[in-house]
């Protein structure tokens, strides 16, 4: 009896399938016609290239974001506004240009998000689980630290007189953001307590540590990692009944409150929660810490609204600070819970992480010009993330499939993992999914390997790239060549000389503010 309504419940879903409603006017082989024509007058116009030196750089990274997210991500998106899916474009899909980047680590053939981080941030191919040093140093052991640190972009920015920031939705001493201003041999030493002794002994320091003494300038810090910064039982200030948010530092030391000593006759401030966030006026702050969790940040779907700031209005007034800088500045902004969600196997989280993501990466589009800044969309790897089944147009990207499985005769998600937390046997067979709600926000989707953590992809992932010298970023490359061509759109780093001598006068100047290119020039002629 159960086989027979289960097949009934597969030709009602077929029945669904042949009426399915898509735009009338999608029938007709014009608008398809019209359509391409658009696109091709819009590719046409990228002959023009934009060959201006970007004063400023703007890097967004989804970690675990590989390009089924990104497409399913989009399918959301429009649902979320009443739409089918299919058809609407994410804020990156309007990006000019797009590349592939190929993200092995020097010893993983899948690798991390520290291995990766050190590439596209310091320009350096690394080893799984370390970030900031070459591949000569070897995870977890501290003695091959010295003599193998490598800085990033967010230095050599700094370096050159811009303005710098992270802003992140993991901690703010988690793998990708470390990269930016650590050398570490390994990813996991947040704090002191996170250490061996003979790392201590050895004299390596915590990833927290690093964050304000390597590059003690930076001007704003966001994200969660509250208790790495606090000495060992201090309680937190949000959760101050809760044991396991108390600071775990063994060192006695408060980093936020030395940070807030260094500051605080340079306009900076501290923060913790949304209100006290919003309340700033950027105009008058030259610095900013905001730590708003103990560790991560929330899911965007669990976030706190009252308390709790979104990825975009972090980025917001990261931008508006940072943008006071003549010079120009370089921010690094991390949605990094897309990864957390595919690893619990929790598509839903995961998914919304990455619309979030895209709703920064419009606020940073209005906030900015293309005319000076280049912005890249990339991912530091992927995850064995798939959506399929035949999915009829318009279904919903949490949904079932249309038929049921010809082998179990069971229905089946259109989401699935290759590996995960997922798996679920009931009565020796797979779990049927019409008996839960697989539409809730912790679903746990279906994988084909019971693992208690879902794993990373191997597959290259995208890059999305738009403003001074973005056509640098095309073809099929390796991920460490995503800094150089920042830094060589932004002439800062080891590339130079084409300032002066390729680019032509009207592109060196671009860059400067009208206030003080008058005074230049006639400097220059009368030279």
């Amino acid at each position: 009896m159960k086989v027979v309504q289960l097949l009934i419940l597969s030709c009602l879903v077929w029945e669904g399938k042949t009426k399915v409603q898509f735009p009338e006017q999608e029938k007709r082989p014009d608008f398809w016609r019209d359509f391409a024509q658009r696109s091709l007058k819009d590719a046409l116009k990228l002959q023009e290239l934009n060959k201006n030196i970007a004063k400023n750089i703007i890097l967004f990274l989804g970690d675990g974001m590989g390009v089924p997210t990104v497409t399913a991500a989009r399918i959301l998106k429009g649902q979320l506004s009443g739409q089918n899916g299919e058809e609407t474009q994410l804020e990156l899909d309007k990006f000019p240009h797009v590349a592939l980047s190929k993200t092995y680590n020097t010893n993983a053939q899948v690798p991390d998000s520290a291995g990766t981080a050190t590439a596209f941030l310091c320009g350096v191919k690394a080893n799984e689980g370390t970030v900031g040093v070459s591949a000569a140093a070897v995870r977890s052991q501290c003695n091959t630290t010295q003599g193998n640190e490598v800085t990033s972009i967010l230095k050599w920015a700094k370096d050159a007189g811009k303005s710098v920031g992270i802003v992140t939705t993991t901690r703010v001493n988690h793998a990708t953001p470390s990269a930016a201003y650590a050398h570490c041999v390994d990813r996991d030493w947040y704090s002191d307590a996170d250490m061996p002794n003979e790392a201590l002994q050895s004299g390596c320091k915590d990833i927290a540590r690093q964050l304000f003494e390597n590059i003690p300038d930076i001007n704003v810090i966001m994200g969660g990692g509250r208790r790495s910064m606090y000495p060992k039982n201090t309680p937190d200030v949000e959760y101050p009944g809760d044991k396991k948010q108390n600071g775990t530092r063994k060192d006695g030391r408060n980093l936020v409150g030395e940070w807030i000593d260094r500051v605080k006759e340079k306009r900076g401030y501290y923060v913790w929660n949304k209100k006290d966030l919003l309340s700033l006026n950027p105009n008058n702050v030259d610095y900013l810490l905001g730590l708003f969790e103990p560790a991560d940040l929330n899911y965007e779907l669990e976030r706190n609204t009252e308390n709790d700031p979104s990825l975009t209005e972090m980025v917001d007034v990261a931008i508006k600070i940072l943008k006071k800088n003549e010079r120009g500045f370089f921010l690094l902004v991390e949605g990094g819970r897309i990864d957390h969600g595919h690893h619990e196997g929790k598509a839903k989280q995961a998914l919304h992480e990455a619309v979030e993501m895209d709703r920064a990466i419009t606020r940073a589009g209005l906030l900015t010009s293309e005319y000076d800044t280049l912005t890249v969309v990339t991912a530091d790897h992927s995850h064995v993330f798939s959506f399929g089944g035949y999915t009829p147009r318009g279904n919903s990207i949490f949904g079932l499939a249309p038929t049921l499985s010809d082998v179990d005769q069971k229905p089946f998600t259109a989401i699935l993992y290759g590996n995960g937390p997922g798996f679920k046997l009931v009565n020796g067979a797979r779990e049927n999914v019409s008996t839960v709600d697989y539409q809730q926000n912790n679903y746990q989707a279906q994988s084909a390997v019971p693992l208690r953590m879902e794993t990373h992809g191997g597959e290259d992932v995208a890059i999305f790239s738009k403003g001074p010298m973005a056509h640098l970023l095309h073809g099929v490359q390796e991920q460490h060549y995503i800094p150089h061509v920042m830094a060589y759109a932004a002439c800062i780093g080891q590339n130079k000389d084409h300032c002066r001598t390729n680019s032509g006068s009207s592109s060196y100047f671009s860059h400067i503010s009208p206030a003080l290119l008058f005074p230049l020039l006639v400097k220059w002629l009368l030279c």
